[in-house]
């Protein structure tokens, strides 16, 4: 076989593997990509960049040990709150803007969930929430915050 052969076959190959881990990833993560209310995915923050991938939307994946799957408008009460248990959102630091009050943010669903918990979750935009959040907090916990 020829060197131009053999270089097509490898070339060949990647590609053909690279559409296989695709599939696998897709397939794998296509379920959370739903929003809470079954629909798809919406945009939470371009402008800040959010999501734990910063893709924009609150992706998860299984290496996302916080589970950043709620999109809530934030509060200078909430930002407060997160601030006390160490979780400093409002500071700029290391390429990250800071966030202030009206920002929407992907949140991680155990702080969303403490902060409710606590009387000072922010409001959520169920429509950019990923479905994974059923797993820490129900539809009607979702849908209660008011704007503080």
């Amino acid at each position: 076989m020829s060197n131009s052969s053999l270089l097509a076959a490898a070339i060949c190959f990647l590609w053909l593997a690279t559409v296989a881990c695709h599939r696998n990833f897709m397939s794998a993560t296509s379920d959370a990509q739903v929003n809470v209310l079954g629909q798809e995915l919406k945009l939470c923050s371009s402008k800040p960049l959010t999501g734990y991938d910063r893709s924009g939307y609150c992706h998860t994946m299984d290496h996302d040990e916080g589970t950043h799957v709620i999109c809530a408008t934030v509060t200078a009460t909430f930002l407060n709150f997160t601030k006390s248990r160490q979780n400093d959102l409002s500071t700029p630091r290391n390429g990250f803007p800071g966030l202030i009050p009206n920002d929407n943010w992907c949140l991680c669903a155990l702080r969303w969930k403490e902060a409710f918990d606590a009387s000072v979750a922010p409001p959520v935009v169920l429509e950019a929430t990923n479905r994974k959040a059923f797993d820490y907090v129900t539809l009607e916990d979702l849908k209660s915050p008011k704007p503080q």
